[in-house]
């Protein structure tokens, strides 16, 4: 099932008496997420990826713009009636009822036609459960299971309808890391299995990019890129975006563009293709730093952290945007500074770099190679 956002706006009044401005969680969202996709609401907290995932199932009423599922226009059709499954943060379970009678509870307010018996309640059920591995566990109250397996219970709930969206708020953000890993990769088994088109709320972004088929970057209510999790990493449309993913965080620095080179303080480190001489921003994957004695550009070592086969170089340099100068460089574990080395050389990955607009954080794009 296809869900069709046209001009979506969502907007909360300011408070009678208070001089803040009205605030708007959800901006002009024009977009759609195809049948059988899992797309993932990615942003820090406040970027009103919530309120999006409640005006899809009808908790909340636009202020502008229509949701379609399919062709239907489901804008001002109440919750009940629009076939979601909906997993809470929370799980909201009901304490005093078994894993059976919770998955079933909806199925028990089926009115006319729809009604089921008691078998064939049992039935889908037991196929809900089946689905997400909880089979030996309906007898059982909430309080008896673990974080992950409460939160499968929430999940075969949502199932148990076979409802046409299911819609999934940062569902893995109460479990422990391992539980998180191992959650995550059975909701993706699970949405695979059923086909069932899916929206996925995360801050977490290594959550957003393992299991997404696409990822919606949020800020403030607005999108600021949607596209597959590998594309936005490689290609982000602006400084927010870079910032966003990537663990750990992408290296941003000042830097100038001058004489068909890309200088870091003062330093060229690769060459362009522009004659345009400017102050930009440039920002390096922590992947992008090759270890070479022979290049001018150069950090001060501050620690080495070795993570198998990799290393992480920890770095301070005059250029860096943040205050404490401090970066991070990932590099093959065969490249190693020696210990007690107090500088660090680095030629850079050309594909690793990329440039932006200082004032407005935009992307800016130039041919950058090595230099000769």
């Amino acid at each position: 099932m296809d869900v069709t956002f046209r001009h979506l706006t969502k907007r909360f009044p300011a408070r009678r008496g208070s001089s803040a401005k009205e605030v708007i969680a959800v901006d002009d969202f024009d977009f759609t997420i195809s049948d059988g996709e899992l797309v993932g609401l990615l942003g820090p907290s406040g970027c009103g990826k919530s309120t999006a995932l409640n005006l899809i199932c009808g908790l909340l009423t636009p202020t502008e713009g229509e949701i379609f599922f399919g062709e239907e226009n489901v804008t001002a059709i109440p919750v009940e009636k629009r076939g979601v499954g909906m997993v809470f943060q929370n799980y909201a379970l009901y304490p005093h009822l078994t894993v059976y009678q919770n998955i079933i509870f909806p199925l028990q307010n089926l009115k006319g036609k729809d009604r089921l018996t008691r078998e064939q309640m049992r039935a889908k059920a037991e196929e809900a459960a089946r689905l997400v591995q909880i089979g030996a566990l309906m007898d059982r109250h909430p309080s008896e299971l673990s974080g992950g397996q409460q939160q499968r219970v929430a999940i075969a709930r949502a199932l148990v309808k076979l409802p046409r969206i299911l819609l999934l708020d940062e569902p893995l953000s109460n479990l422990d890391a391992r539980l998180r890993l191992q959650t995550r990769e059975e909701i993706r088994r699970i949405q695979l299995e059923t086909g069932i088109t899916t929206i996925f709320v995360t801050h977490d972004q290594e959550e957003a990019m393992s299991i997404s088929d696409r990822i919606v970057v949020m800020r403030d209510g607005r999108v600021q890129q949607i596209g597959a999790p590998q594309t936005i990493y490689d290609d982000p449309a602006n400084l927010f975006v870079a910032q966003f993913l990537g663990t750990p965080p992408i290296n941003v620095f000042h830097g100038t563009l001058q004489g068909r080179r890309l200088l870091m303080g003062g330093v060229p480190v690769l060459a362009t293709d522009t004659d345009e001489i400017r102050q930009i921003t440039v920002a390096i994957r922590p992947e992008g730093f090759i270890v070479d004695p022979s290049v001018p550009f150069s950090c001060s070592l501050q620690a080495v952290e070795v993570m198998g086969r990799d290393v992480s170089c920890v770095c301070t340099h005059p250029a860096m945007v943040n205050e404490s100068g401090r970066m991070r460089a990932i590099i093959d574990a065969g490249t190693r500074p020696d210990a007690g080395v107090s500088d660090v050389h680095f030629r850079l990955k050309p594909e690793k770099v990329l440039l932006f607009d200082p004032d407005t954080g935009e992307r800016l794009y130039a041919e950058l190679s090595t230099l000769r």
